[in-house]
C-alpha cells in the first residue's frame, strides 16, 4: 500500500474540555474541523498513523523516531491528569524508516530518548482521532534543527517506506502557527505573526508546497512559529503526488494560530518534487550572484573553494586592488545556503597584515570552523552565497539611542564576554532586538552590566 492522505492539525491543550474548562468554545471552528477530519481519517481505515510533533524529542542534527512497543501520556501538566492517551507503536515501520533515512543520508532513528511519555503535540490529535478510530498503530517522529530540505527528504523516506510496507498509512502533521498574534498572547505581538500565518494558510489552500521551503527563516523566527518543519515533512511525504488541498479552519483568538488542513491524494504528479525544484532555483540564484560578485566576494569564494577542494589556503590572485594589500580592517565573511545561514566568522579588529589575508582566513573559518554548523562539503560549494563585511573602527557609545540598526553594527562587552551583531540584517528591525541578540551571542545575562560600541561596515555581496 502507500500513503492515503495527509492532515495538518494544531495542538492547543485547552481544546480538551477538561483543560479548557469552557475556553475551548472560543475555538469552536477548530474543534469542529478536528472532529470532521478525524471522521475522514477513520473512514480511510489506516493501519498506521505517522505523526510528527514539535514537542517530541528534538535534536539539532537528528530526527528522533520513538522506539518501543507502546507509550502513554496524560494532561497532568495542564491540570487534567485523569485524561490519558495510549498508543501502540508500529515498531517494524519505525525500523524500516530508520534504514530508509540512513540510505538517503538523513540522520534519523530511535537513539537518545530522554522521555518516553507522549507529548501534547501527539496527544491532542490522538484525543480526537481516537473518538472515531481504534486498532491502528503509531509512528511518532520529532523535528530537528536540520534544514527544511532535510525535513522534506525525511518525508520522502516516509513515503517510500509506506509504499513497501503493505500497510494503509496516513500522515498527521501536528503544529501550531505563529505564537505572536496578540499583545495579550503568550509571546506578545509581532507584525510577522499574521504575515506568517497568512503565508502558511494560503499554502494549505493551494497545496503549493514549494512556498513552504521558500518562507524566510527570519520571518519564521520573528513570528514564533512552531509547526513549519512538521508541515514540511508532510509535504515531503506527498512529493510526486497530486493532491486536493483544503483549509478547513483557521483561528487565533488566544494569540496563537490554529490551522486545520486536509490533503486528499488524487493521483501521481511527478513534477511536484518541490525539494528538487527549490534546490535548482537556489543553485541558479547562487550562479547568478557569482557572475556579478565583486573582488571581495570573489576572493572569499576562491579561498573557501580552494581549501575545501585541496586542504590548502589559496594564494593571492594577481591584480588585486591596491587597498587589499595596503589596508588593514576587521572582516566578517558570511555564507548562506538556500536562504539559511551556513556559516559566519569574522574579526572585530584586524589580525592579519592586510584585508586580503583577513578575507582568505575568515572565509575558510566561516566554512569550516563555525561551531553552529558542520564543515562545508565539496557538493555544497556551488550552492553557497557569500557576503563580506569590512568593518570600520568601532567607537564607544553610552546609550542605545546612538544606534541605528540599518547603519551601525553593535559590540557588547561585559568583562571577558563580547558579542557582535552586524548592521542591516533581515529580521532585525529595532535597536532593542539588535542589542538583545548581541548579548545573547556573548552570553551576557539581562542583569549583567555591559558596555556598547558601534561600528559601520562596507558590505560586499
Amino acid at each position: 500500500m502507500s500513503l492515503l492522505g495527509a492532515f495538518i492539525v494544531p495542538h492547543p491543550p485547552l481544546i480538551i474540555p477538561e483543560v479548557g474548562k469552557g475556553e475551548e468554545e472560543k475555538i469552536s471552528d477548530t474543534v469542529n474541523s478536528y472532529l470532521e477530519i478525524s471522521k475522514h481519517i477513520a473512514a480511510l481505515k489506516p493501519d498506521t498513523i505517522i505523526l510528527t510533533s514539535p514537542h517530541s524529542i528534538l535534536y539539532a542534527d537528528y530526527f528522533h523516531i520513538s522506539p518501543g512497543k507502546s507509550a502513554r501520556g496524560d494532561f497532568g501538566r495542564f491540570g487534567a491528569g485523569k485524561i490519558t492517551i495510549s498508543a501502540e507503536y508500529d515498531a517494524e515501520f519505525a525500523e524500516a524508516l530508520g534504514w530508509a533515512a540512513e540510505k538517503a543520508g538523513i540522520a534519523a532513528g530511535p537513539l537518545g530518548e530522554r522521555d518516553a511519555a507522549l507529548d501534547h503535540g501527539t496527544m491532542v490529535p490522538l484525543y480526537f482521532i481516537n473518538q472515531f478510530l481504534s486498532g491502528y498503530k503509531l509512528v511518532r517522529i520529532g523535528l530537528s534543527g536540520l534544514s527544511l530540505c532535510d525535513h522534506y527528504s525525511l518525508g520522502r523516506c516516509i513515503a517510500k517506506t509506506a509504499e513497501k510496507s503493505g500497510r494503509k498509512i496516513i500522515f498527521v502533521a501536528s503544529g501550531d502557527l505563529s505564537h505572536k498574534l496578540k499583545e495579550d498572547g503568550p509571546y506578545g505581538f509581532a507584525k510577522e505573526g499574521p504575515k506568517f500565518d497568512k503565508e502558511v494558510t494560503d499554502i494549505i489552500k493551494t497545496g503549493d508546497f514549494l512556498k513552504l521551503l521558500e518562507i524566510s527563516p527570519n520571518l519564521c523566527e520573528a513570528a514564533g512559529e512552531c509547526g513549519l518543519r512538521s508541515f514540511v515533512i508532510m509535504a515531503g511525504s506527498l512529493s510526486g503526488k497530486a493532491v486536493e488541498p483544503k483549509l478547513l479552519s483557521y483561528e487565533g483568538p488566544f494569540g496563537v494560530g490554529y490551522a486545520v488542513g486536509e490533503f486528499k491524494i488524487t493521483g501521481e504528479k511527478k513534477e511536484q518534487r518541490f525539494d528538487e525544484i527549490f534546490a535548482e532555483k537556489q543553485k541558479k540564484l547562487a550562479r547568478e550572484r557569482q557572475e556579478d560578485e565583486d573582488a571581495y566576494v570573489s576572493l572569499a569564494r576562491l579561498s573557501l573553494e580552494t581549501y575545501v577542494n585541496t586542504g590548502k589556503y589559496a594564494a593571492f590572485p594577481q591584480n588585486l586592488p591596491e587597498e587589499f594589500l595596503k589596508k588593514k580592517a576587521g572582516v566578517f565573511v558570511s555564507l548562506k545556503k538556500f536562504g539559511n545561514l551556513r556559516g559566519c566568522i569574522g574579526t572585530i579588529a584586524p589580525v592579519s597584515p592586510n584585508i586580503a589575508e583577513e578575507i582568505l582566513r575568515n572565509a575558510v573559518s566561516a566554512g569550516t570552523e563555525d561551531p553552529r554548523f558542520p564543515p562545508v562539503t565539496k557538493t555544497e560549494l556551488e550552492e553557497l552565497i557569500y557576503s563580506v563585511d569590512v568593518l570600520e573602527k568601532p567607537e564607544p557609545i553610552a546609550h542605545m539611542t546612538e544606534l541605528d540598526v540599518k547603519r551601525y553594527g553593535v559590540i557588547v562587552t561585559s568583562g571577558r564576554k563580547r558579542g557582535l551583531l552586524l548592521p542591516n540584517l533581515e529580521g532585525v528591525d529595532t535597536v532593542e532586538q539588535q542589542v538583545s541578540i548581541a548579548k545573547r551571542k556573548a552570553g551576557i545575562r539581562d542583569n549583567e552590566h555591559f558596555t556598547m560600541e558601534r561600528f559601520e561596515v562596507v558590505r560586499h555581496q
